[in-house]
């Protein structure tokens, strides 16, 4: 019988017993938080790991333990530099690796912002979702002939997609006013669509894709907002939680954090995580927009894994960075 993971599962424990030697795999954003604690337990159980990070110098500081634990462990580690924010650097990290010509097992599109103040990327894109999710839209595309079958494409969501869908009209807000987390929910709703229509796309070649869900973890993805404003936002969270009798909300730990990643990426069967949301190391249900729920509550909503939208999505997405895939 499988393990059955949770809330509480790190990544040791959803790795326990598992080797990756002779894997490769691509995890983005390595130079803080999750994106490093990934690489770490992968590269620890011998897999090789190529680590993509804007910040260079920043990065090798913050990934050293992940190259100790190659060390010790018969894995290895290397860096790519990859600005999701500048299509220029996207392209320019994608066709490097794809002279390079060497394979992937598993992509693991940990990178991203959220809630930053209004801005736009370099190529006049919303921050949030010219970041979280055009970045990774061209860069996975643009390497998408590196996986083979058995392959996953593994792409962080939150649950603050329930915070907005996409809104394909006025992805920039040159319509609306910006808010921080309408943004952050419309960039994390097309992380998941992504995944779905990539997943479509490539599933008969044996390639899965899914979405997941780290949980709440204090990391730098909060360096935007103000420490009251999280204050408030947790114990908004906390006081909504105790009126509907539910426990109150806690942050995880960083290897709790990745778990998800893990497990999605090298552990669950490929058929059961095919298409999907996942958070606690599970598989999520539909929740429907008519049902009220709470960020400590677990689900998905249906308009991230609707089919018709995320087609939709990514004609728009081919359409905004000029490129058909």
């Amino acid at each position: 019988m499988a393990n059955v993971f949770g809330i509480t599962s790190t990544t040791e424990d959803v790795l326990k017993g598992v080797n990756l030697k002779g894997k490769r795999i691509l995890v983005t954003g390595v130079s803080a938080g999750i994106g490093v604690e990934t690489a770490r337990s992968l590269v620890a159980h011998g897999a090789h790991v190529v680590g993509a990070a804007r910040d260079l110098s920043k990065a090798e500081a913050a990934t050293a333990e992940v190259r100790r634990d190659a060390a010790a462990n018969g894995g290895s580690f290397e860096l790519i530099e990859l600005d999701l924010a500048n299509l220029k650097s996207v392209r320019a990290a994608a066709d490097r690796l794809v002279k390079k010509g060497e394979n992937f097992d598993v992509i693991i599109a940990n990178a991203g912002v959220m809630a930053t103040p209004f801005g736009h990327t370099a190529d006049g894109f919303e921050t949030q979702f010219g970041t979280n999710h055009l970045g990774h839209f061209v860069f996975v595309n643009r390497i998408a002939s590196l996986l083979g079958a058995g392959s996953r494409l593994i792409n962080l969501s939150s649950a603050g997609h329930r915070f907005s869908n996409v809104d394909l009209d006025d992805p920039n807000f040159e319509k609306t006013a910006y808010e921080p987390f309408v943004a952050y929910g419309r960039s994390k709703t097309a992380n998941v669509l992504f995944a779905v229509a990539f997943n479509q796309r490539h599933r008969e070649r044996g390639v899965v894709a899914a979405a997941v869900h780290p949980g709440g973890i204090q990391t730098e993805l909060a360096r935007h907002m103000d420490a009251s404003h999280l204050e408030a936002m947790v114990k908004h969270i906390n006081e909504e939680a105790a009126a509907a009798g539910k426990s109150a909300f806690q942050f995880k730990t960083i290897p709790q954090g990745a778990a998800t990643s893990v497990w999605a990426g090298v552990v669950a069967p490929a058929e059961e995580i095919s298409g999907r949301y996942c958070e606690d190391c599970q598989v999520s249900d539909i929740v429907p927009d008519n049902v009220t729920m709470i960020l400590t509550d677990q689900g998905v909503r249906g308009y991230a894994l609707d089919l018709k939208n995320a087609e939709a999505l990514w004609k728009k997405s081919e359409e905004l960075v000029g490129e058909s895939f």
